[in-house]
């Protein structure tokens, strides 16, 4: 069994076969220690580690066993929804938006806790570096905009070809679904096959999220890395079509 590794911030991060196993208090717990950068970031992604603890607490890297993941092409939507995202689509007062106001997005889902949790788990420094990371073009939020107003959305990080979930939130009805379905949409468009979902929810788990070996994730991660990212991080209605939407021009107003 594997003790807990300590890091500074010249270490690198140690390999996630010394994570913490099942038979322990804190399984997939790769380390501690260090501070939140954008260069550890970029490390911790590229291994399939992230940074997940509490106020109080040193930074804590993770690297589940299982990982959750939801493969896009298994994307599935319940009927309600559906009706719900139908009529989001034939609005012309409802629209999605990638990156128009991705401080405010996070700093949503810094309010929201994670399932099973009383508390935030995204504290100040997590902010903070996430922001610096979406200033150098890794962070990418998907907004679902009512009426001018946001109203709900999803933020993670894209690196090559994969795409790495980090957290939503809604204030409107469903809008985090939306967003949702607009990052599947734009992911099959441009050859992402899988988004990271990190630890297993029942939420995604209903959008056909599932859980895979860490071994096969890595295997993933190794295959998409390092191929080349989608151009432009922009959202246009005839991507609803990778969902078997139409995209009609607007005809009513949305209710959300």
């Amino acid at each position: 069994m594997h003790e807990l590794s300590w890091i500074d911030d010249t270490a690198a991060l140690p390999s996630t076969g010394r994570a913490l196993g099942p038979d322990t208090a804190a399984p997939g717990l790769l380390c501690a220690g260090g501070r939140l950068c954008t260069q550890r970031l970029e490390e911790a992604y590229r291994h399939g580690v992230f940074p997940w603890y509490s106020h109080g607490q040193p930074v804590l890297w993770w690297t589940p066993d299982p990982r959750m993941v939801l493969p896009v092409a298994e994307f599935r939507v319940a009927r309600s929804f559906g009706k719900t995202l139908r009529k989001f689509i034939a609005s012309d007062d409802g629209e999605i938006r990638i990156d128009h106001d991705a401080y405010r997005v996070i700093g949503a889902c810094a309010q929201v806790p994670r399932d099973g949790q009383n508390g935030t788990w995204i504290v100040p420094a997590m902010v903070r570096a996430y922001c610096d990371w979406h200033d150098e073009g890794r962070v990418h939020s998907f907004e679902t905009w009512v009426d001018g107003e946001l109203a709900g959305g999803l933020y993670g990080v894209g690196i090559g070809r994969m795409f790495f979930g980090e957290s939503m939130f809604s204030w409107r009805t469903d809008a985090s679904k939306i967003a949702l379905a607009a990052l599947v949409a734009f992911c099959r468009a441009h050859g992402i096959t899988m988004i990271d979902c990190q630890q297993h929810t029942r939420h995604l788990a209903s959008f056909g999220a599932r859980e895979i070996a860490r071994g096969d994730f890595e295997r993933h991660l190794e295959r998409t890395l390092n191929e080349a990212q989608p151009r432009r991080w922009t959202y246009h209605r005839a991507l609803w079509a990778q969902l078997g939407l139409s995209a009609e021009p607007a005809r009513k107003a949305v209710s959300l």
